[in-house]
């Protein structure tokens, strides 16, 4: 999380100027769908008699809000781990056929190696777009909070409500909306420090803590994935290294998005960022990679309840994987013993003299063995 906010910071779309508006168009049902919720919200939290134009019910409503649009999406998130699983289990397999049509860059190597590759995909269920795509799924969504709290101002300013139910009444009280009296929801740093409005450094003083709570979230979650949740194989790759230079990069970018954000989106953000805590939390305690250290602090809590993961991920007693590996040894020794015995290489001399003693005695085989 915060990359989608980054990507729309550099993507919002100017004013209308009656020109054709086609970002407009394909995120209008998304930005309508969170119009939806953000109302709902807003209309059950008025409804326990909180005020409408109030600050607080407004911050609530984008609790709500940010609360129903991520358990959405959640599913399509596990699928994505599923998916990279998946991905990492077959990627020494990957990298045997890219070994052997290495340097090949004829026509046929070329077909050959994608057949093969597109065969272990089939095998194992999995493809690299199949990690990528709940991604792209989620992405339409997270940028329709981002654009629908981010146009407050630019739609109060021109008179006019949202493209659904956030009317223009309840635009206005949106815009008018101040957290603790002082700090409206629709200003950005950068409007606070020019314009200095009433109470001005509490809100400079709001903004900049929930940006370094922003900012450190989002390092904190991307640091525990890095630390804890990555096989010792991947923390020796290029990707591993690129990792951890764009943990320390990244945050430069979100000091700048924290500057001209609204106080609205900052909030959405922050709170964005402690449900993606929560939800790695979550991946490293029950779906960590195999082999890293998260998977391994599973293991141990798992042995110290009696449990072990079966061949199959699954969580079952001690005694049920104990009967699990002994019978795969069992399986693995009779599979051993069905193979044919492999005859140690002669040298040329013992060859000629089993030649030499099967001549003179025509009943014994090579091997000196009677036929």
């Amino acid at each position: 999380m915060g990359s989608d906010l980054l990507f729309a910071a550099s993507t919002t779309p100017a004013a209308s100027s009656g020109g054709f508006d086609l970002l407009g168009i394909v995120m209008w049902p998304f930005k309508a769908l969170v119009e939806a919720i953000l109302v709902a919200w807003h209309w059950l939290f008025t409804s326990l008699g909180m005020q409408g134009a109030a600050g607080l019910t407004w911050v609530l409503s984008i609790v709500g809000l940010v609360l129903v649009i991520r358990a959405a999406v959640f599913p399509l998130f596990v699928r994505q781990i599923k998916s990279q699983r998946k991905m990492m289990e077959i990627a020494p397999e990957l990298k045997k056929v890219q070994e052997k049509y290495k340097g090949k860059r004829d026509q046929l190597s070329r077909e050959a190696m994608s057949r093969e590759t597109m065969a272990l995909y089939k095998r194992h269920g999995t493809t690299p777009m199949s990690s990528c795509l709940p991604l792209l799924v989620q992405m339409p969504f997270l940028l329709g909070m981002f654009y629908t709290l981010s146009d407050v101002k630019k739609h109060a300013v021109a008179g006019e409500g949202g493209v659904w139910l956030l009317t223009k009444q309840l635009t206005k009280q949106f815009y008018d909306a101040t957290l603790f009296g002082v700090a409206p929801l629709h200003t950005s740093l950068v409007d606070a420090v020019q314009h200095k409005p009433a109470g001005w450094e509490t809100t400079v003083a709001i903004l900049v803590v929930l940006v370094i709570l922003m900012i450190g979230s989002q390092f904190f979650t991307q640091l525990q994935i890095i630390s804890k949740n990555l096989s010792p194989e991947a923390k020796t790759g290029q990707a591993y290294q690129m990792q951890k230079i764009m943990l320390y990069i990244l945050p430069l970018g979100f000091i700048f998005s924290g500057l001209f954000f609204p106080l609205g989106v900052v909030i959405y953000w922050f709170i964005s960022n402690l449900w993606t805590m929560g939800q790695q939390f979550l991946v490293l305690r029950e779906m960590p990679t195999p082999g890293s250290d998260a998977a391994k602090a599973r293991e141990e809590r798992l042995a110290r309840k009696g449990k072990a993961i079966n061949s199959e991920g699954k969580v079952v007693p001690k005694a049920a994987y104990d009967a699990e590996q002994q019978k795969m040894l069992e399986d693995a020794e009779r599979l051993r013993a069905q193979q044919p015995k492999r005859q140690q290489p002669k040298s040329a001399k013992r060859a000629k003299k089993d030649q030499d003693n099967a001549k003179k005695d025509p009943e014994k085989n090579v091997n000196g063995d009677k036929a």
